[in-house]
């Protein structure tokens, strides 16, 4: 098991090297464009950022069992909703006609953090409301439950880091909330989105640029590290392999 961990954190290693590089060169054709305000805009979501996460999400579901062919990351990635026609996850995967998983990967890179927690806040919570009403009334074929997964990095920088006061003219805040900063929003949101079952399986991990791109990362809370979230996938993926 030590192996496994140890190999797991050379590859999330490598896939947060892969975000700030390619970062970087987006902002580098950006500016040789003469184009300046979408490199913060296009870091909210990540795009081709994220490709390092969702190739070693993929190398854990295939080591689960389950074939590549059941597995779409770049195409076919809309999946029916309720309240809505269609939503386009990061990865899905889907076999024998069922749904088996489902992983949303975002990020955030400062300086507007606050317009943008509120924004992946709803975001995060109605695609998950949406999917499971959609399963319930049967858009999946029943069956078992598919894994839903939420996968979050976060720039480690004094934006990020610095309490947030908060505004209360009518009703008081619940005092988790108070005097806590960004990171630890995204803690909370991301330990809450399990608590409350909106997502399978949820993982924080932030990152300083220019660290980085050595590979660098840190895990806010053990509960949503990056070790027990692979675990998740693994073990709840492998269940359809029987």
């Amino acid at each position: 098991m030590q192996k496994v961990l140890k190999q797991l954190e050379v590859s999330v290693a490598a896939a947060v090297t892969h975000y700030w590089s390619t970062r970087a060169a987006q902002r580098d054709r950006q500016k040789s464009r003469g184009v300046t305000d979408a490199g913060l805009r296009s870091a909210v979501t990540g795009g081709a950022q994220m490709d390092g996460f969702i190739d070693l999400f993929k190398r854990l579901i295939v080591e689960a069992g389950i074939g590549e062919e059941f597995i779409f990351r770049k195409s076919c990635l809309e999946l029916p909703g309720y309240f809505r026609p269609t939503k386009e996850w990061d990865l899905v995967v889907v076999k024998s006609g069922r749904l088996i998983a489902a992983i949303e990967a975002k990020s955030q890179v400062g300086p507007s953090f606050g317009n943008n927690f509120n924004n992946r806040t709803e975001e995060a919570i109605g695609s998950a409301l949406d999917l499971w009403t959609a399963f319930r009334e049967g858009a999946f074929n029943a069956g078992m439950q598919p894994f839903l997964g939420y996968f979050f990095m976060l720039e480690e920088c004094p934006g990020s880091n610095r309490p947030v006061r908060v505004k209360e003219p009518h009703f008081k805040v619940f005092p988790e909330f108070i005097g806590a900063s960004y990171k630890k929003r995204y803690e909370l949101l991301c330990r809450k989105l399990i608590l409350e079952r909106h997502y399978t399986s949820s993982c924080l991990i932030t990152s300083q640029s220019e660290r980085g791109l050595r590979g660098e990362y840190r895990e806010p809370a053990e509960d949503l590290a990056f070790a027990s979230f692979a675990k998740s996938i693994v073990s709840h993926v492998g269940a359809f392999t029987i």
